[in-house]
């Protein structure tokens, strides 16, 4: 059985270039370019196989753009299973102002799904065998607000666990559905999610667990950067401090940090150590340039230092 299988409903084709320094108006030339597969649940996907785990991923696309999707998804040796569209799949793109050392993020909201299509979604994964299906990143326009809500419903019947990465109508509808095995909401989703401002450690700690209790997601895994992560569950609270790096981007920090927890949980690892390697993996990915994710060496240099955090 493969370990794992991720969901993107909104995939990207990412595009990132490097100047010397950005300009209004006239042509820049860049100095590099890189181009690789995007979206929550592929890059989660991406580390997962990288840590030497099998993951297979179902993801929606079309047109010349997602053809050249696919074609990024074989060069990174990943299982996939296409859903088509009649849309083209978004392209993304970063430029890194090298003068200033600042990044530049562009991200469209991609194509509009018809009914027919997510249907065709839904009927796919009736047949997905894995450990967990992981359901990350955004819904794309036309998708309804309670559909990761319809998938966590069809795997409870099929019994299989469900991870939930998402914001906006994704998480609510995944949430609200109920039964999640773990959710990661970054502090500001988890704002939106709870319409409340969060400043206090036990403020965020009391939202987490009021997830927990309220059955919405057996495990809470809270991400807040600098500060560091929260995980909540009917044990408790366990807060660690951010890994001690400095961060050169702020791309994939997420998807990194799900995909190494998931891994250790996949190889049977307490939780509560798997949410050291997770936090391990999410510094890992921003210590590096934004064209690339969390490296296997990365991740185990920084594991042994954030596993020393009391």
């Amino acid at each position: 059985m493969t370990n794992i299988a991720t969901l993107t409903l909104n995939p990207t084709l990412d595009v990132a270039y490097e100047v010397e320094r950005l300009y209004h108006t006239r042509k820049m030339r860049t100095k590099s370019e890189f181009y690789s597969p995007g979206g929550g649940g592929i890059n989660v996907a991406r580390v997962f196989v990288r840590l030497g785990g099998n993951a297979r991923s179902y993801y929606l696309a079309g047109g010349a753009t997602g053809d050249a999707l696919d074609g990024l998804l074989d060069l990174h040796q990943l299982v996939r299973n296409r859903i088509p569209i009649e849309g083209h799949t978004r392209v993304a793109s970063a430029v890194l102002d090298l003068e200033t050392g600042k990044e530049y993020r562009f991200t469209p909201p991609g194509p509009t799904i018809k009914p027919a299509e997510w249907q065709a979604c839904l009927d796919q994964l009736e047949h997905v065998q894995c450990k967990f299906l992981v359901l990350s990143g955004s819904l794309p326009p036309g998708m309804p607000g309670d559909f990761y809500g319809r998938v966590v419903a069809l795997m409870r019947r099929r019994g299989i666990p469900v991870v939930l990465d998402s914001s906006g109508p994704g998480l609510n509808g995944g949430l609200g559905e109920g039964g999640v095995f773990l959710v990661k909401p970054s502090i500001g989703e988890l704002r939106q999610f709870t319409g409340l401002g969060l400043t206090d450690p036990d403020e965020i700690a009391d939202a987490a667990m009021a997830i927990v209790q309220s059955g919405q997601a057996a495990h809470v895994a809270v991400t807040m950067g600098h500060d560091g992560a929260l995980l909540a569950n009917s044990a408790g609270q366990y807060f660690l401090p951010a890994a001690p790096i400095e961060a050169r981007s702020a791309v994939g920090a997420g998807d990194s940090f799900l995909s190494a927890m998931l891994f250790a949980i996949t190889i049977g690892w307490d939780l509560s150590e798997a949410f050291r390697f997770g936090i391990a993996a999410g510094a890992a990915a921003v210590i590096g340039p934004g064209h690339d994710l969390a490296r296997p060496s990365d991740i185990q240099r920084l594991y042994q230092q954030v596993a020393q955090i009391p």
